[in-house]
């Protein structure tokens, strides 16, 4: 009977699920034509309890993240867009809850019940915030940098167009806090990691910003999936801010960019 009752919650989950997943193809498919502005709302969180972070969040203002948009401006003209803004970043006011946790280690169904409860979440807690529905939203958990915080791993969810930043406060860190949110708004349109996860170093090719530079390495920009600036085959350091960061060939193609 138990069996039963899990089979049916599974069922009724993954229906669910499926249109959810329907609902996020269409709006994959409208983003990713590069025909008109995408409107990214970000939203900050207060995630530990300094006062630092509470004057860092209340700083921040949508010039923050101005080099977001001209991040994206440079790339998709330099792959022959057309549009002025490809990218519209719009601070919102800060949001004094945290979003659903997952398990280290979760079943599928654990996975299933958080991803429904991250697309209500997501919706629910910027209810009144929009004055329309964003095409991505981007929620920065702010930390003071203390020395002995490992920040956990920021993640980008397709299927929900919405990413959950973990950063770090003070102005030193803006620039390569802004280097982690475009990697994981681009995430949310379909692209894909370009380093390798127990090492966080750049695969090459399509890891590296000059894939056909000779000699290979160093490189000097970083491609904005591969996450860092190869120095070496074994090293790499993370880019200072995205001017110098680049959206690779394959990139582009997996965010619709350059045909197939």
């Amino acid at each position: 009977m138990a069996s039963m009752f899990k089979l049916i919650r599974i069922t009724i989950l993954s229906a669910i699920l499926l249109f959810v997943a329907l609902d996020a193809w269409l709006s994959q498919v409208r983003s990713t034509d590069w025909n008109d502005s995408l409107w990214v709302s970000v939203y900050p969180i207060h995630a530990d309890a300094s006062a630092g972070t509470r004057e860092h969040i209340a700083s921040l203002t949508d010039e923050t993240f101005a080099a977001i948009e001209t991040f994206f401006q440079r790339e998709t003209q330099r792959y022959g867009g057309s549009l002025e803004r490809p990218v519209r970043i719009t601070l919102k006011p800060s949001i004094g809850e945290q979003p659903p946790t997952l398990a280290d280690q979760p079943n599928v169904f654990e996975i299933m019940l958080w991803s429904l409860r991250m697309r209500w979440w997501t919706g629910s807690i910027t209810k009144g915030l929009d004055d329309i529905r964003p095409d991505i939203r981007v929620f920065i958990r702010y930390h003071e940098p203390t020395g002995r915080l490992a920040l956990e791993n920021s993640i980008g969810v397709q299927r929900g167009m919405y990413s959950i930043v973990n950063a770090y406060t003070g102005r030193t860190n803006v620039q390569r806090n802004n280097v982690v949110i475009a990697h994981e708004m681009l995430h949310t349109i379909g692209a894909t990691d370009k380093y390798d996860p127990g090492s966080n170093q750049p695969v090459a090719p399509d890891g590296l910003a000059e894939p056909a530079k000779s000699p290979l390495y160093p490189q000097r920009f970083a491609e904005i999936m591969g996450g860092r600036i190869a120095t070496s085959p074994a090293e790499a350091v993370m880019p200072s801010s995205l001017g110098r960061v680049v959206i690779g060939e394959q990139t582009a193609t997996e965010i619709g960019l350059l045909a197939r």
